[in-house]
């Protein structure tokens, strides 16, 4: 008796993750959306000018600049409050200027001088504002993932409506510390927040070459009971979105949240890095189709929401500014010697 086959399977339709966040159900005023327009062209702008003033060798040691980001901590800190908490890693230039901080006193730190956030001592990975609630730029991989998730413990402790937005990177991702931290998070269900800002590349290393299952970082809390969802980091409304869901469940005494943000970084991991590990077309691939202040301004001209000009003149605004902190940077005295012994543990 002769067989018959079984007709072959259709391979099955590749599907997107269910956690993607998407922007398109995301309804906001045209106010809403020009003040996220100017706060991602604020950071845009800034970037550029500490990497133009880093060339002309008016800012030392490390530098590294957040351009091509923006919407990640632009659309984070519409989705919070002020009274929420923010600590990052040594990129965080960007996550600064978010919170709220002065322009004049961040660059002013980055050029080590006496009007900077931390005195001119600190630089571009180590600046502060109580005021603003943002704990630091950290420089060592890794480590604010513990420091964020001690500031949400307080938060708990004290009975404080607040919740700790704890940034990392995708290389970071795979130190010891960060897993203690989630544990301890869960365990005691507390409010915060870790955000992968996902760029692709750790220092040089690309995420597929350091990273099992590279594609699905949100998954990373699993094993702790921590849900997660991936996000388009490129899209600040997306990223509002699925922050404000985040928010709402660690607010809410549900524990911890991890998003991961899928973004990119324009520039080298610092401003030594040439970025020869991926190539100029890459780039301007991304550049061209996922920039994401181009595709808030090309929503906001197709909607309506803004005319050219306005746009041109929030451009205008933005790059005074960045030119004043610039000019008040240079203009600031450098700290006098006695500060070397002042914030310090051990009286000298």
């Amino acid at each position: 008796m002769a067989t018959r086959k079984a007709p072959a399977k259709k391979p099955a339709a590749k599907r997107k993750p269910a956690s993607a966040a998407k922007s398109s159900a995301v309804k906001v005023s045209k106010d809403e959306l020009l003040n996220h327009y100017r706060e991602m062209l604020a950071i845009r702008r800034f970037e550029e000018k500490a990497g133009q003033m880093y060339g002309m060798g008016l800012i030392g040691g490390f530098c590294h600049l957040y351009i091509g980001q923006e919407a990640v901590v632009v659309g984070m800190r519409a989705a919070t409050t002020e009274n929420d908490t923010v600590v990052t890693s040594y990129r965080d230039h960007g996550h600064m200027l978010a919170c709220g901080m002065d322009p004049d006193g961040v660059m002013a730190e980055l050029t080590g001088r006496r009007g900077g956030y931390s005195k001119g001592k600190g630089g571009s990975m180590h600046m502060f504002s109580h005021e603003k609630k943002f704990y630091g730029g950290h420089g060592i991989v890794g480590a604010q993932v513990p420091i964020g998730t001690g500031i949400a413990f307080a938060h708990q402790y004290l009975e404080e409506p607040a919740v700790c937005l704890t940034y990392l990177g995708d290389g970071a991702l795979n130190q010891g510390q960060v897993y203690e931290a989630f544990n301890m998070a869960a365990l005691w269900k507390l409010p915060v927040i870790y955000i992968i800002e996902n760029n692709k590349y750790g220092m040089g290393t690309s995420i597929e070459r350091s990273s099992a299952k590279s594609t699905e970082l949100y998954n990373r809390g699993q094993a702790y009971g921590i849900p997660g969802m991936q996000v388009d980091g490129m899209d600040v409304l997306a990223v509002k979105e699925a922050g404000e869901k985040a928010a709402e469940h660690a607010r809410s005494g549900k524990g911890p949240y991890i998003l991961e943000m899928m973004t990119y970084r324009y520039r080298g991991h610092s401003m030594s890095d040439p970025a020869k590990y991926r190539s100029k077309e890459e780039v301007q691939k991304m550049r061209q189709e996922r920039d994401p202040i181009e595709r808030l301004r090309g929503l906001m001209l197709d909607q309506g929401h803004a005319e050219e000009s306005e746009l041109k003149e929030i451009d205008r605004a933005v790059k005074a500014r960045v030119s004043a902190a610039a000019e008040f940077a240079q203009n600031s005295p450098e700290p006098d010697p006695s500060e070397l012994f002042t914030d310090i543990y051990v009286e000298a």
